[in-house]
């Protein structure tokens, strides 16, 4: 049945609902398969209990559309739970099992000086205490041999004195070599299930056999971290949908754009840290494809950051290496490494939350700090009192304060203009309009300013390109932030402020692997070759077939990182998709020898090529997903009506008149010229002046900007 309803051959009275749990709001999005339409809802996130929110907002968003809890044939979910946990250190007491001699490679970690001459530098402290760490006489070496056996009585007693005198709920198992052989890992995983079988235990040779320690094990330390948190949300995210008689399978949205089962997740949370922002990039690369656009600028602001990723070529750029909870604002290598394979994208500290203030040095500040759910922006009216960026709009009259969401949550612009004189306007005796337009045009620059710096690090020319603009705050900064990196276009697809939502309904079902094997590419015999590549594809499409997921629906992506011999990092290498490993084989230097061109330039070195990690992706089906959907219904379809309001832009200065277009009323080809502000239930679009804007065959908005 699962197999079926991924590939799209489900039945006509069927839904699938997307639910993705951001800083501020929680978004959800209900498909049906007959009618191609897609209904939404927007509530706040409850960060004390995040499983009530989403089940509240589920049975609020069944009610609403008066669909029987027997249509519903899966729940897709992303969240920002195992993130949080992490920042905000709230996961569970956790031991370590190491090699002897290495328990202080987490302190460490690889020796690198985030910021060069900050002589009180920090790093984040380790998830596992030192006295939590325990070390054993065991030794495989860099091969795979073994020099030194593991003493089953010593890791008795070091489980034993970490659960019973420690009171650890977790363990993390992480010796030196162990990607080369995880033999001594599984045994002492097999010995605490035996003697402590109530306690987690994640092993570093399954989490992340990588080579480089420190990473692999703070990312196994990451695992163990948050997997009683996460099995516990879990637990209560089941058994809430079972209470309301939903039967549908579950499925949660992994960092690296594809689904996985609740089992997968459970084994791995630590791959499910960016699951929300993974769907909404996925989803821009869908919205590319339908209008045929190669090369695109994901942007995504919500209520506590913006995230903006690559898209070239029609493909998402993925990379292996995260990290959360930065202790230096948003400084990169401040904060705790995880190796999982993950989209490509940057985190910018502006969001609809983000507070404003005045700094050291007299000048106007934003972010990172957020006002989040609790208490939220002044307008919310429930007890926040710091200006913010959705204070600023609301002033700014991008925002109206009575078709906030519909007209569901009301907005108070008296509060909002009290915070920013306060906190801004009286302290820099500026008028509150200029006050607001500087919280705005701040967020505008740095968000900019950090998409240049993305972009060029990768070769890629925004200048050429489109953005995708979503989130609850993405489609009124998108214009005013194209127009500072001089990028042409920006599109604005409809349900825009829900579409990390519509992309766990459009993601499919992966799971991938990997395998730390060092070997020189002369040496690499072809059974060698066959032999890793069909155990990691074995291993990879165990996942799928365990969702039911049919052999022949799997398809694999197979990718080799490698490098010159004495280099300190590798670079990834691609295989075809389609052909045997029989006849992909001998093109494997030819293909080296072109990625490395493409990334620095061609080189004629006698130094031996080596390979150091072997890579296989499982992908299932594609889901179905409507093009030109819409998220209302055919009835609700109505005629322009000449409505304006006062809005501020600062090319006049001054408050204008505003023409504003509910986008119900929009029908494909009408153009329009800005200014101009479109409203939809979940967003508002804002067109500067000197823009127009057409709407396509697929109902999405495209922004074309002149005089950059």
């Amino acid at each position: 049945m699962l197999c079926a309803l991924w590939a799209g051959f489900d039945s006509l009275m069927s839904q699938r609902v997307g639910i993705d749990i951001g800083g501020t709001f929680t978004d959800f999005a209900l498909l049906d398969i007959s009618s191609g339409r897609i209904a939404t809802h927007k509530r706040l996130t409850t960060p004390a209990a995040p499983a009530s929110g989403v089940l509240e907002g589920l049975s609020d968003l069944l009610v609403q559309e008066q669909v029987p809890v027997e249509q519903v044939e899966a729940v897709i979910h992303g969240t920002t739970l195992i993130t949080n946990a992490i920042i905000e250190r709230k996961g569970a007491r956790i031991g370590m099992i190491t090699t002897a001699g290495f328990a202080d490679v987490l302190e460490m970690a690889n020796e690198h000086r985030y910021e060069m001459f900050d002589l009180r530098i920090t790093y984040p402290a380790p998830l596992v205490e030192r006295s939590c760490r325990v070390e054993i006489k065991e030794r495989i070496r860099y091969d795979g041999q073994v020099e030194t056996a593991l003493a089953q009585s010593e890791v008795k007693l070091a489980v034993r004195h970490l659960v019973e005198t420690k009171g650890i709920e977790s363990l993390a198992v992480c010796f030196l070599h162990s990607y080369a052989n995880p033999e001594h890992e599984r045994e002492v995983r097999d010995i605490v299930r035996a003697d402590y079988p109530e306690l987690f235990v994640s092993i570093s040779c399954e989490v992340f056999p990588d080579i480089r320690e420190f990473s692999r094990w703070t990312t196994t330390c990451i695992n163990a971290y948050t997997q009683p948190l996460l099995d516990r949300y879990l637990h209560d995210l089941e058994q809430g949908l079972f209470a309301r008689q939903i039967q549908a399978p579950l499925f949660i949205m992994t960092s690296s754009g594809g689904t996985a089962t609740p089992a997968v997740a459970r084994s791995f949370p630590v791959r499910i840290m960016e699951s929300g922002p993974a769907a909404g990039v996925l989803m821009s690369a869908r919205h590319g494809e339908m209008l045929s656009i190669k090369n695109l600028l994901s942007f995504d602001m919500g209520g506590t950051t913006a995230k903006g990723a690559l898209i070239i070529d029609g493909a998402v750029n993925k990379r292996y290496e995260i990290e959360v909870g930065r202790v230096h604002d948003f400084k990169p290598g401040s904060g705790l490494v995880a190796k999982i394979p993950a989209i490509d994208m940057i985190e910018i500290g502006y969001g609809g939350g983000s507070t404003s203030a005045i700094d050291a040095r007299g000048l106007l500040a934003v972010g990172p700090d957020s006002a989040g759910a609790q208490p939220g922006p002044a307008c919310y009216q429930q007890g926040g009192k710091r200006a913010t960026l959705t204070d600023a709009n609301l002033v700014l009259g991008y925002l109206d304060a009575a078709s906030f969401l519909g007209g569901n949550f009301d907005l108070s612009l008296p509060d909002a203009e009290a915070a920013i004189a306060k906190e801004v306007s009286e302290k820099l005796d500026l008028p509150l309009a200029r006050s607001a337009w500087g919280i705005h045009d701040v967020v505008n620059e740095g968000v900019a300013r950090a998409f240049r710096i993305h972009a060029s690090e990768r070769g890629f020319d925004y200048r050429n390109s489109a953005i995708v603009a979503f989130g609850g705050s993405g489609p009124i900064h998108a214009v005013a932030v194209a127009r500072k990196l001089r990028a042409p276009q920006v599109i604005f697809p409809v349900g825009a402020g829900v579409m990390s939502a519509f992309g766990l309904l459009a993601s499919p079902l992966t799971f991938e692997v990997l395998q730390g094997q060092q070997v020189f590419l002369k040496q690499l015999t072809l059974e060698t070759f066959v032999e890793v590549f069909d155990r990691l594809i074995a291993e990879s499409s165990q996942a799928l077939v365990g969702a039911d997921v049919a052999s022949c629906d799997i398809e694999y992506r197979l990718r080799l990182d490698m490098r010159y011999s004495g280099q300190g990092h590798a670079i990834e290498v691609a295989l075809p998709e389609h052909g045997s490993l029989v006849e992909v084989f001998p093109t494997i230097e030819e293909r080296f020898a072109e990625r490395y061109a493409g990334l620095y330039a061609a080189v004629d070195l006698e130094t031996p090529i080596e390979i150091t990690t072997w890579k296989v992706g499982a992908v299932g089906p594609l889901p179905f997903f409507p093009e030109g959907y819409k998220t209302w219904r055919s009835s609700d379809d109505m005629s322009q009506s000449h409505v304006t309001r006062s809005v501020y832009f600062d090319e006049h200065a001054d408050y204008i008149p505003c023409r504003v277009i509910n986008r119900m009323s929009l029908r494909p080809g009408e153009r329009f010229e800005g200014p101009l502000i479109i409203e939809e239930r979940e967003s508002t679009v804002v067109i500067g002046p000197e823009c127009d804007v057409v709407v396509d065959k697929t109902l999405s908005l495209i922004a074309t900007l002149s005089g950059i």
